[in-house]
């Protein structure tokens, strides 16, 4: 209906192409033939027969693998692990929201590095690494939240080669690389590590669904023991029920056939709002993403996004406006989640916020 709010600003796929069926099928045959392992406690390395899977996906060893209750619990696990208050911990900008807030809460001294379209600044990093050494260092190398960028093979080898020289530890944050458009995005930081100094984590969340609350962490045996004791700790195990379900569906192949649906679909629908961007905002500046969720564009100056926004809540549309995934600036960005509209909406959608633009800009004085 006209009247319903068309949101740009959740990330995560509409119902539409959650894949409810194999899933289903999945949690029976669970239930079935796992069902033992999948009611019962687990350890801190999460279902042994995912872990497997994972490592196999990685080649790496099984007790390089720990799987938790998504990749954002595994990453605030891994900031507590790693971070302590005071600490250097040098981001991306923009960077995803979720992460800027959980190092605030620790305490940690947040240093932003900006983005190009091949991702990080690597002259820049290494610039800032030289005047504030930091230990830890947070790039999303693929189909970026929030920029759509993808960080290019050579800045991947350079970051890798820093971490080995300057002793810090790259947490490689990638719940996207399962989602190309087109070509396969370039080999992970974690298979280039030969100092192990990365951590890799990922999610199921974007290849099955939110709901399952699936992911893990990749790294050096010994900080994979230690973080699995830390979540021993914590919360015994995780879920076991959410883990069996995702094993079946890696084991059978449904993983893999939903990964081609899901790509179709999101492809769709970044083709839409890329066009309908064009159309109804060619002021606007972007990076066409190579895949994943999230398109990331600049408006003119004159434009404030917290204001935008408010003006398009009240053409029934929504966005996330850029100051939340910012240290500071970003008043004249938004971020635009395509996953979570389907491809018929986003045209109206998008007219919506150039219908609010225009109200902000003719309530501005001249």
């Amino acid at each position: 209906m006209a009247s319903d709010v068309i949101s740009f600003a959740r990330g995560a796929p509409s119902a539409d192409i959650l894949p409810a069926v194999a899933v289903r099928e999945a949690a029976q045959r669970a239930l079935a033939e796992d069902w033992e392992r999948a009611l019962s406690y687990g350890t801190g390395v999460g279902h042994p027969g995912l872990r497997e899977w994972i490592a196999e996906r990685h080649g790496v060893a099984p007790e390089q693998v720990m799987v938790t209750n998504g990749s954002l619990e595994a990453g605030a696990m891994l900031f507590e692990h790693l971070v302590s208050a005071g600490d250097r911990v040098i981001v991306e900008q923009p960077s995803y929201d979720r992460t800027l807030l959980l190092l605030e809460r620790l305490g940690a001294e947040r240093i932003g590095v900006p983005l190009h379209t091949d991702g990080i600044d690597a002259e820049e990093l290494e610039e800032v690494l030289g005047r504030f050494p930091a230990g830890l260092v947070h790039v999303i190398p693929n189909f970026h939240n929030p920029a759509g960028c993808t960080l290019s093979a050579d800045k991947r080898r350079r970051l890798v080669e820093l971490a080995a020289e300057r002793g810090f530890w790259i947490f490689e944050d990638d719940p996207y690389r399962e989602l190309p458009f087109a070509e396969a995005p370039p080999p992970t930081m974690l298979s280039l590590d030969g100092s192990d100094r990365v951590i890799h984590a990922s999610s199921f969340s974007k290849t099955v669904s939110p709901g399952v609350r699936v992911g893990y962490l990749v790294g050096p045996a010994e900080e994979i023991k230690l973080l699995a004791k830390r979540a021993n700790e914590t919360y015994i195990s995780p879920n076991m029920l959410a883990e069996s379900v995702v094993w079946e569906l890696c084991r059978s192949g449904a993983l893999d056939r939903n990964i081609e649906f899901v790509r179709g679909a999101l492809r769709e629908r970044r083709d839409a709002l890329v066009d309908a961007l064009r159309e109804h905002l060619p002021e606007a500046q972007f990076v066409v993403p190579g895949g994943g969720y999230f398109l990331w564009l600049t408006l003119n100056d004159d434009v404030d996004a917290v204001e935008l926004l408010a003006a398009a809540l009240e053409e029934r549309v929504a966005f996330v406006a850029g100051p939340d995934f910012m240290l500071e600036g970003g008043r004249s960005s938004l971020r635009l989640s395509f996953a979570s509209v389907p491809p018929g909406e986003i045209p109206d959608g998008v007219a919506r916020i150039s219908r609010a633009l225009d109200r902000v800009r003719a309530a501005s004085p001249a």
